[in-house]
């Protein structure tokens, strides 16, 4: 299934034509389901977890580090949940001798993300921070035990990343190499991480918090990492996307284009950061 609707079959196929957009995607949720059930119930857990920040958000009106106490939460399960739900789809299609490997990936990979979620979820009931928070012993145990659980997903992302390189994907050729390419991005976005932790915060050139823009905190006095961090984090969903447009629309020039999409994003990506280590913001208030 999951091969049929990578492919963009035509209409002449009878079961494409018979397929409603909804049937689509019901088929898709029982794939994830089927190859990686842990993965597959941790987006839907981190979909609960967002409805319930959101509900907090409209309850709650403290702030921790100027910004509402329930929106970081709100961010990282909408994050963590796309992310899980995005890796459990691009492994689906590998053959099955590599399923073993992405079921030991999954439930890792699954276990961190709800443990990094669910940390950020209590510190934000208690009015603290969550990350670089070292301020009493139970704030810097629970910051370690984060840290502790994103390099094991980190670790189990580089095995997903080998996985990929090794067995063919499903679909257009661009397409693969949007995921093989796009999983090694997302890894070093992930290490932009390792800078914050070094620098206990996210902000170059001021203290985290302060004004930022709307909706995400970004911050608009001081450089941020968090906005390179963003966008590498995130080329795990826009190159496989990218290759399968391309594989629709350019399918004879596809895979250089891709190719050619992956060197633009990995050099904004590469501004962002050097921008964000010179102090400099995204956008400056004024």
């Amino acid at each position: 299934m999951k091969s049929l609707l990578l492919a963009g079959a035509p209409a002449s196929s009878a079961l494409a034509a018979d397929l409603s957009l909804s049937q689509q995607a019901a088929r898709a949720v029982q794939t994830l389901h089927h190859t990686s059930p842990a993965l597959a119930w941790a987006g839907w857990l981190h979909v609960g977890l967002a409805l319930a920040a959101m509900l907090l958000f409209a309850l709650d009106h403290r702030l921790v580090t100027g910004a509402p106490a329930w929106l970081k939460p709100l961010k990282f399960a909408v994050a963590d949940g796309l992310f899980v739900w995005t890796l459990a789809w691009l492994l689906a299609g590998l053959l099955a001798a590599a399923q073993p490997a992405v079921a030991y990936i999954g439930w890792g990979v699954a276990l961190s993300m709800t443990i990094e979620t669910v940390v950020i979820f209590i510190q934000a009931a208690r009015g603290q921070t969550s990350h670089y928070n070292t301020s009493s012993a139970l704030n810097a145990l629970l910051f370690g035990t984060m840290g502790i659980f994103i390099l094991v997903n980190t670790v189990l992302s580089v095995w997903a990343a080998y996985l990929v390189w090794h067995y063919p994907l499903p679909g257009p050729a661009a397409y693969g190499w949007g995921v093989r390419l796009g999983l090694p991005l997302s890894i070093l976005g992930a290490l932009v991480g390792g800078l914050m932790i070094r620098h206990l915060g996210h902000t170059i050139g001021a203290p985290d918090g302060g004004p930022g823009l709307p909706g995400i905190g970004w911050s608009t006095r001081a450089g941020d990492l968090r906005i390179a961090h963003f966008m590498g984090l995130h080329a795990l969903q826009a190159l496989p996307v990218l290759g399968w447009v391309l594989g629709r629309w350019q399918p004879g020039r596809a895979v250089p284009l891709v190719w050619l999409g992956t060197a633009l994003y990995a050099a904004a990506a590469a501004v962002l950061l050097a921008q964000a280590l010179a102090g400099q913001p995204l956008w400056r208030a004024r």
